[in-house]
């Protein structure tokens, strides 16, 4: 990559020098006033359709403003041959001839200098942000070794099987799709993690140490004891050779790591209902908005809790055995996770729903269904002051970087204990916005869910990219993982042995927990 940009950037700083990207970097990117921003706040929209987001950005040889989302910027670009912009939220120059963003270093220098001035003006004693450069040290090396290692199409680094230590196969499973997981990839490949603890007793070294091993580019089984033995000291429940569920780990996994990481990266975030900074509320955390409405009143009590995973019931709304009021998962994961927060399941009972779900977004459209809480769960309204009946509804207030649904194939009553074996479909790619809040509000759009179009936004769109599935009877089964490599390549990983498959194989098996990453991420 070029340090002074493309040729057509180059050609527009000749002409007009840096000046127009100056004034459109202090007063609609970083803002370095609060004239500035008041002016943002009120000129900052699209001139097609008057929004203020859909990837706003800005022309740099006019003053327009164009929707890069709705095609708008690229409209004008077209018509009036002004083939740069600048992206709003990040300050980024869009060269549409080249089809790609394009780097300068000295528009980086005004971008620096700026940002500088914008966080002065906040009160704000350092940068907004402080991009990566190579240290003297980190330079050398890069010299010393100039081969990288690229991604071919028979590319095999991140693939690597995992011996079976004695029923450890839900182990396994969980740690292939955690591995795969690319944000946490990413956080562990750049060695982001400061231990405080004294003892070698921290999960989340182990898992650094675990990423290394896995993207190292060694082919041989790895034998995960010390991952084993960490997990029974810090989740006592899951001690011991027998074959442990694989949701449950994938629980208490988290719950360890959230709270060995969290104490080096305490912080409050605004937008994580958790209130927590560490990688694995940013990545996994959602929130789950209960409404609960009166039917005297019609009053609305809203909450909204903290989810790792999303369990959704599998068998029909009449034989259910508990209400959706009953909110944590099996007993075990609700101990670990009290001073985390609830982890929602999918028990909605309603008869007029008997039939029993095929396909992922059937079992999303009854999660997020009104349910009837009925006489005997009244709730005491807070402006009639006295208790009624009430009508509940579940629906998404803010989506994980990584949604994992747990579809519960297994059933434990006192009568008896038994497995789910229908074929559950799932796509693909997954469309959040049905279930979110504003689009499930009251009775709007219940469940048949209308013109969504209009209000579907790429936020909300995910990918799979693993898939647990659980093969056998509820007594005597197996765990095994399918995984997406680059470029939706699949691999089916059954512990020491990982075979190719194909994504047909993906989406025919018979999913037990499913893991969807965003794709369209929002730096904040």
């Amino acid at each position: 990559m070029s340090l002074s940009g493309c040729q057509h950037l180059s050609s527009f700083k000749a002409s007009k020098g840096t000046r127009p990207y100056r004034i459109i970097q202090s007063y609609f990117v970083y803002c370095c006033s609060p004239e500035s921003r008041k002016r943002k706040a009120k000129a900052g929209l699209c001139h097609i359709c008057g929004n203020p987001g859909e990837r706003l950005h800005s022309c740099l040889h006019c003053v327009f403003f164009g929707c890069y989302s709705r095609k708008h910027i690229q409209e004008h670009a077209r018509t009036k041959r002004h083939h740069l912009a600048i992206d709003l939220s990040y300050g980024a120059v869009l060269c549409f001839l080249c089809g790609d963003y394009v780097y300068d270093r000295e528009l980086e220098c005004i971008a620096r200098e700026v940002r500088a001035k914008a966080a002065k003006s906040l009160g704000l004693n350092h940068t907004i942000f402080c991009p990566w450069e190579p240290s003297k040290r980190e330079v050398e090396l890069l010299r010393k070794n100039p081969k990288r290692r690229k991604i071919t199409e028979n590319s095999t680094i991140g693939l690597r099987g995992l011996i079976n230590l004695g029923n450890t196969c839900f182990m396994n499973c969980i740690v292939q799709a955690l591995t795969h997981t690319p944000l946490l990839r990413d956080f562990f490949l750049s060695d982001s993690h400061r231990c405080e603890q004294l003892t070698d007793q921290c999960l989340v070294c182990e898992m650094s140490r675990l990423f290394q091993e896995f993207y190292s580019g060694l082919r041989s089984v790895h034998i995960p004891y010390r991952l084993l033995h960490l997990v029974w000291t810090h989740a006592r429940h899951l001690a011991g050779y027998e074959q442990q569920d694989a949701h449950e780990f994938f629980i208490a996994a988290l719950d360890v790591l959230h709270r060995h990481c969290k104490a080096g990266l305490n912080g409050n975030a605004s937008t994580n209902p958790n209130h927590c900074n560490c990688i694995i509320d940013q990545i996994f955390t959602g929130g789950l908005q209960s409404d609960v409405t009166c039917q005297n009143c019609h009053g609305v009590s809203t909450t909204i809790d903290p989810f790792w995973d999303i369990s959704l019931d599998l068998g029909p709304c009449n034989i259910t055995t508990s209400s959706s009021s009953s909110n944590l998962t099996t007993s075990s994961s609700s101990t670990a996770l009290a001073d985390h927060g609830n982890v929602f399941n999918g028990d909605i009972s309603q008869g007029a729903d008997t039939e029993s779900p095929t396909s992922l977004l059937d079992c999303l459209r009854r999660f997020t269904k009104p349910e009837h809480l009925g006489s005997h769960a009244k709730i005491k309204c807070s402006k009639c002051q006295s208790y009624q009946e009430s009508t509940k509804q579940l629906t998404m207030k803010k989506l994980p970087i990584v949604a994992c649904f747990h579809l519960k194939r297994f059933e434990h009553s006192n009568k008896f204990r038994k497995k789910i074996s229908s074929f559950i479909a799932f796509p693909q790619e997954l469309d959040m916005t049905p279930f979110m809040a504003p689009y499930r509000r009251q009775n709007g759009l219940n469940n048949n869910i209308q013109e969504m179009d209009s209000f579907s936004t790429s936020d909300n769109l995910y990918s799979l990219f693993a898939v647990v599935n659980h093969l056998g009877t509820i007594d005597a089964g197996h765990y095994t993982c399918f995984v997406r490599q680059h470029r939706d390549q699949w691999f089916r990983c059954d512990d020491a042995v990982i075979t190719k498959a194909s994504q047909q194989d993906v989406l025919d098996s018979e999913g037990y927990l499913l893991f969807y990453h965003k794709q369209v991420l929002e730096y904040e």
